[in-house]
C-alpha cells in the first residue's frame, strides 16, 4: 500500500491529456498516475475539467496525449476494450436496466463479461439452468460485497433506497473485478450512514489491491480516504500531494475557496 516502502509502479498512467471543444480548452497537458492499492482523488472547482479528464482517459472524448495500463500503451484502445483490460468506470448518474431486478442487472453484467449475451443470460432455456444458477450465486455475492443486501435483490433498482442505488452502480461498473476503477462523484446525494458505507467500500477495494481514481466534491470524504489528491483548475494541473499537503496549499485554497490561507 502507498506510504509503506517504495511506491509501486503505476497501474494507470496518463500523460499530456488535452481536450478541446472548438475554441474551448477543457483539458490542457494533464498528467497523473495511480498504483495498485491506492486511492487517487481528483478535485477542483466546477468546470475545472474533471469529467473531461475521465472521458479523455477512457477514450470517450477526442483528445491528445497518451495512456498506459499496466505498462502497455492503450491510447488508441476503444472504451469497451479498456474495460475488458481492467480499466472500468462508473458514471455520475446511476446506470442500470430499470426493468430488471437488482440481481438480474448484476447477472447481465457478469454474462456480458463472460461473453454471453444479455438475452441468453436472462432467458436461458432449461439446459442452461445450472449456468444461470451459478451466475445468480456469483451476482448475489458481489452485490453483498458492495453493500446491497439480499433482501433487495428481487426488487427493481428504482425501488431500493438511493444509497443502495449508488452502491449498485459501483458494483455494476466493477463486475468481476477491475485493475483500475474510476468513480465520478460516488457520494453525490449521500449522507450519514450511506457516506460511511461508501468510505468503507472504497477502503476495502484499496485493501484488495484495486487502483481507485475518484472525482469527488465531498471534501470530508475524499480527504479521509485518498492517499493522494490531484487538483485541477481551468483544465490544468494545479497541485498534487497527500491530503494534508493539499489542505494547506495556498494555491488550492485560492482556487477552491476563493481566498488564500
Amino acid at each position: 500500500m502507498p506510504g509503506r516502502g517504495a511506491q509501486p509502479p503505476p497501474v494507470l498512467r496518463v500523460e499530456g491529456l488535452g481536450v478541446r471543444y472548438g475554441a474551448l480548452v477543457a483539458l490542457d497537458d494533464v498528467s497523473w498516475e495511480v498504483s495498485a492499492g491506492e486511492i487517487l482523488g481528483i478535485i477542483g472547482p466546477n468546470g475545472a475539467g474533471k469529467s473531461s479528464c475521465y472521458d479523455a482517459t477512457t477514450n470517450m472524448a477526442t483528445r491528445s496525449g497518451r495512456v498506459w495500463l499496466d505498462g502497455q500503451e492503450v491510447t488508441a484502445v476503444p472504451p469497451h476494450r479498456l474495460a475488458a483490460l481492467g480499466l472500468k468506470r462508473a458514471f455520475q448518474q446511476n446506470a442500470f436496466f430499470t426493468t430488471l431486478t437488482v440481481l438480474d442487472n448484476m447477472v447481465a453484467v457478469l454474462a456480458r463479461e463472460a461473453g454471453t449475451g444479455l438475452l441468453p443470460s436472462l432467458f436461458m432455456p432449461w439446459r442452461e439452468a445450472s449456468r444461470r444458477a451459478a451466475l445468480e450465486d456469483e451476482a448475489a455475492e458481489i452485490l453483498e460485497r458492495f453493500g446491497v443486501p439480499r433482501a433487495m435483490h428481487g426488487l427493481r433498482p428504482g425501488n431500493i433506497p438511493y444509497g443502495s442505488q449508488r452502491m449498485l452502480s459501483i458494483a455494476l461498473a466493477f463486475g468481476r473485478g477491475a485493475r483500475v476503477l474510476m468513480l465520478d462523484e460516488p457520494a453525490a446525494g449521500l449522507g450519514g450512514a450511506d457516506m460511511a458505507r461508501l468510505a468503507e467500500l472504497l477502503r476495502g477495494l484499496r485493501e484488495a489491491g484495486v487502483a481507485l481514481v475518484v472525482i469527488e466534491h465531498h471534501m470530508d470524504l475524499i480527504m479521509s480516504v485518498a492517499d493522494r489528491i490531484f487538483v485541477l483548475e481551468q483544465g490544468r494541473a494545479l497541485a498534487t500531494g497527500r491530503p494534508q499537503e493539499i489542505q494547506s496549499d495556498p494555491r488550492v485554497l485560492e482556487a477552491y475557496l476563493g481566498h488564500a490561507a
